[in-house]
């Protein structure tokens, strides 16, 4: 359980590292993964079973992501550094969420700071053969990402380009790779990629936003990209 996150804010993490970004902000994006998650959960007592769990991992995905493109839109389009936005861009992400938790969507069950629950067709089933323990399908989908990530990085043209540009930015101009959309492409899918932790969170465990759940993911998932190679096997292995 406490795996699954790492391995999405390593491969996010990775994933910048391979355009030569450095992703200081995989915790602000993890937030709004959640908080998207928590809301669509809390929002939508009336979308179907099957599809519930979905649309909230698309929400969490989503979420991450745009907070993935605006420092990959700076540091493309404006030559601001990713790592003072992402680091910015994470104080933000914490404010505006913990408004939203505590104003917009609190629980009126207790004082705890905690949104609302969402509901119960949103919520992954634990695996009770590991006892107590909240574990349940997001590490799988966790698995599954760090697949797709390898195959993305060295299995399509995409992830050639980001591979280039990561590389040698010159060179890869030189034969017609445009930098900037890579590197707002890259921090764009490393966003989505950190968002997903908020699956893991809500969906699997805690069924809501609680602020301060995160025990600095985002942060931890830069020691686990490093371990790793930033190579996806190795992010599951760190």
């Amino acid at each position: 359980f406490f795996a699954t996150p790492l391995i999405f804010t390593g491969l996010s993490v990775a994933i910048a590292f391979q355009a030569g970004l450095f992703n200081i902000g995989a915790e602000g994006q993890l937030m709004w993964g959640a908080m998207a998650a928590a809301i669509v959960g809390i929002l939508g007592k009336n979308v179907p079973g099957g599809f519930a769990p979905v649309l909230a991992g698309i929400a969490a995905m989503v979420a991450g992501g745009i907070w993935g493109f605006i420092p990959g839109w700076l540091r493309a389009r404006r030559g601001s550094h990713e790592v003072i936005n992402t680091i910015m861009m994470n104080f933000i992400a914490i404010g505006i969420t913990s408004y939203l938790t505590l104003y917009q969507f609190k629980t009126e069950e207790n004082q705890i700071p905690e949104t609302a629950s969402v509901a119960s067709q949103f919520m992954f089933t634990k695996w009770t053969w590991f006892g107590d323990t909240p574990l349940n399908a997001a590490f799988i989908l966790a698995l599954l990402t760090a697949i797709v990530v390898y195959f993305l990085l060295w299995r399509t043209t995409l992830g050639y380009e980001i591979r280039a540009v990561g590389d040698n930015e010159e060179a890869s101009r030189t034969v017609g790779i445009d930098s900037g959309r890579i590197r707002i492409i890259a921090m764009s899918l490393a966003g989505a990629v950190a968002g997903l932790v908020g699956v893991n969170e809500i969906l699997g465990a805690s069924g809501k936003f609680r602020m301060g759940f995160s025990p600095e993911y985002g942060f931890i998932g830069i020691a686990v990209a490093l371990l790793g190679r930033d190579r996806p096997l190795g992010v599951v292995a760190a």
